[in-house]
């Protein structure tokens, strides 16, 4: 997808007086003019969680595989070349060598006087023409000309920009990392600035150079900044017209699709643990110390009700106890992978308050949000770091986001509120049911016209790209088209069964082709006459609402590593259905089949 952004003039910060003014340029192909000023009321909290922010952008943590077919194929060739040529030639070659080395040598003895007298004429040359030369400052110069070209180097922003939404109670920066496994946003509450003229609500993308990161570095305790959001562009008082910034990107479908799942994933419910900085710290400060060169490289966090948490960091087998404590009720075990992205939050363990760390299982993301006072940051990671949002989990399927639902209602609606609860859409829009509701969420975040924020678990308005989305990367999906034909086959099969430690085991078969049907090798079986199996899909989801085991049957599923990071269309469909029935208050131990439901129901 081809985006094109249009900045009147590039971000920059002016001092005016004892102020410094960060100004923003804004996308101005946007329909929405957005603006902003207002004075930051601790702009060094500010300064660190936007170069955390920038950070995020521009890391890429995927392993880069080196294509050296074709340089051994050269080789191989030039080699053959030249052991063809030492066989034609090397006859005699000393021979003719020496004779040129001595011829050589006797030239070069004549010349050594006449050399030195030029060298002396050189050198008395010189020293005039150094007087008068204009090119003289020539290497100054363009080391000056590389070191601009170094910091406005545009080719790190192969993604897009950072995009700001002023919304009615707060200003968020969101950014999506290079190798789509790392998305951030920053949440800064009204109550941080000083207003200086009222905010123009909408989303747009801002310039945010690398030039601009280093004139936030040198904010100080003592430095005045006043934010400034303008559309306009900035022009530093010389006289000289503001330039014209224009970039053009090709973005890749996975990053849009990735950008627009987080919201999905950050919806879906977890394990939340309580960290101090101090833990963060010890956390960061492990993974900078030991560098793991083989594998596997993860770390364990074990969970024990009421007990300090617990990381366990292989390959080294060393445990770090921190100083939160785990308040579930239940002991748990959590693994994970790519673990090195950890390190962004280095930026902001000083100026942080708290940490909250939310798991959603295993070969599932993790979210990391701290509190920074006004401020709030939200970090999300995909399962790998060579794992995107894209590749695996349907998280949308999972949420109950499926299909186009009401999205031409609940559009208009949050368009003109900003930031809703899933609540208060439903009451909204009581008329319709709430599957219907869900799913015309879920259709806005696929079109890049919304997220979830899960600091104040509402849906906010917000337009990632400058024009519409191109509709083959929201419409349906085929995976979602094979879960609402499961979803319509009826709830025969399935049946619901509560365990004594308060884990749903949730069950259903569906029909898969009979592999052996019409196969002349089972003629005169049953198996040549039965057109469909069963599946036998299972699912256990634990107290804290966390898929903990999955099975089933079918090719799809045993085809691939066999857990909830690829999970086939039965087990979505299955996790869909046992949702509806996820509050019921069951006995332990009991199995209840759906006329057993339904009795409970009516």
């Amino acid at each position: 997808m081809k985006v094109n952004y249009q900045y009147e003039s590039p971000s920059m910060c002016s001092m005016q007086g004892d102020e410094t003014i960060l100004g923003l340029s804004t996308d101005l192909s946007r329909e929405e003019k957005v603006s902003f000023s207002g004075k930051l009321k601790h702009p060094l909290i500010f300064r660190d969680a936007m170069l955390m922010l920038r950070s995020i952008v521009v890391s890429d943590m995927g392993k880069k595989k080196k294509e050296r077919l074709e340089f051994f194929a050269w080789l191989d060739e030039e080699i053959e070349r030249r052991m063809l040529k030492h066989e034609q030639y090397a006859p005699g070659v000393r021979d003719h060598l020496q004779k040129d080395m001595k011829e050589l040598i006797r030239e070069l003895i004549q010349n050594d006087a006449d050399i030195t007298k030029l060298n002396q004429v050189k050198s008395e040359l010189k020293k005039e023409i150094d007087g008068y030369d204009v090119w003289k400052d020539y290497n100054k110069i363009e080391r000056a000309f590389w070191k601009f070209i170094r910091e406005r180097d545009l080719s790190l922003w192969m993604v897009l920009d950072p995009v700001i939404t002023v919304h009615p109670d707060q200003v968020s920066f969101e950014a999506f990392s290079i190798d789509e496994s790392t998305y951030g946003c920053l949440s800064i509450a009204m109550e941080e600035f000083d207003l200086l003229e009222k905010p123009q609500l909408g989303t747009t993308n801002i310039d945010f150079s690398a030039k601009l990161a280093k004139e936030m570095e040198r904010f100080r305790t003592y430095t005045k900044v006043e934010l400034s959001i303008n559309p306009g562009g900035f022009a530093v008082d010389t006289g000289i017209m503001p330039e014209h910034l224009e970039k053009k990107i090709d973005l890749p479908e996975t990053w849009i699709k990735g950008f627009n799942q987080v919201s999905s994933a950050a919806s879906l419910g977890g394990i939340d643990i309580e960290l101090a900085p101090v833990d963060m710290y010890d956390i960061c400060s492990f993974l900078r110390r030991h560098k793991a060169k083989i594998s596997p490289r993860y770390m364990k966090w074990i969970l024990e009700p009421g007990k300090p948490v617990k990381i366990v960091f292989e390959p080294f087998g060393k445990e770090l106890t921190l100083k939160g404590v785990y308040t579930g009720e239940k002991s748990r075990e959590e693994k994970i992978w790519g673990r090195e992205r950890w390190l962004v939050i280095e930026k902001i363990i000083p100026i942080s308050k708290t940490f909250k760390i939310r798991l959603l299982g295993f070969g599932m993301p993790q979210f990391i949000m701290a509190d920074l006072g006004t401020m709030k940051m939200t970090i999300g990671f995909s399962s790998w770091s060579s794992n995107d949002w894209v590749k695996g989990t349907a998280f949308n399927i999972l949420g109950g986001y499926i299909g186009d639902g009401n999205y031409e209602e609940v559009y208009p609606l949050l368009k003109e509120g900003r930031f809703l609860s899933m609540e208060s859409i439903y009451h909204s829009l009581r008329e319709t049911s709430k599957g219907a509701n869900k799913a015309g969420v879920g259709m806005l975040f696929r079109r890049g016209e919304g997220y979830y924020d899960a600091i104040s678990e509402t849906i906010r308005f917000r337009q990632l790209c400058n024009i519409p989305i191109a509709k083959e990367l929201y419409e349906t999906t085929d995976i979602e088209l094979e879960v609402e034909k499961h979803l319509e086959v009826g709830l025969e099969h399935f049946n619901l069964m509560v365990t004594q430690d308060k884990s749903f085991v949730a069950k259903q078969s569906f029909k898969i082709p009979n592999t052996k049907y019409r196969n002349w090798r089972f003629n005169g079986t049953d198996d040549f006459s039965r057109k469909h199996d069963l599946t036998e899909t299972q699912l256990i989801i634990d107290q804290d609402g966390q898929i903990s085991k999955v099975k089933c049957k079918c090719r799809e599923f045993n085809k691939g590593p066999r857990n909830i990071s690829a999970p086939c269309s039965h087990i979505l469909a299955l996790y869909v259905t046992y949702s509806k029935f996820s509050k019921l208050n069951l006995k332990p131990d009991c199995e209840y089949k759906m006329n057993d439901i339904m009795e409970m129901l009516l």
